[in-house]
């Protein structure tokens, strides 16, 4: 009976040995994949930022005022050239 005893305590031993080796190994595999997520997040936020910075570069009013310019050939307005309506008028 000792024997058989110590057969299966001895089993049981090397399963729980490699079920902590296989937990180890699953931890170590998702900090890696963690740290690589939080580096891809930080690229994303690099990344957003920029884009935030180039968007209020492309929209500052010089910019818009000079290609409006020079690609659509656009004038500014001047009072000679308004029109007003008025309301009834034939």
């Amino acid at each position: 009976m000792s024997v058989k005893l110590n057969v299966l305590l001895t089993a049981l031993l090397v399963g729980c040995a490699l079920s902590v080796v296989n937990a180890r190994y699953q931890a170590r595999h998702l900090l890696i994949e963690s740290e690589r997520l939080q580096q891809h997040a930080r690229q994303l936020d690099i990344d957003w930022d920029q884009l935030q910075l180039d968007q209020s570069r492309l929209s500052k009013n010089e910019r818009i005022e000079q290609i409006s310019r020079a690609q659509l050939e656009m004038a500014p307005l001047s009072p000679a050239r308004t029109q007003y309506l008025t309301e009834g008028a034939p």
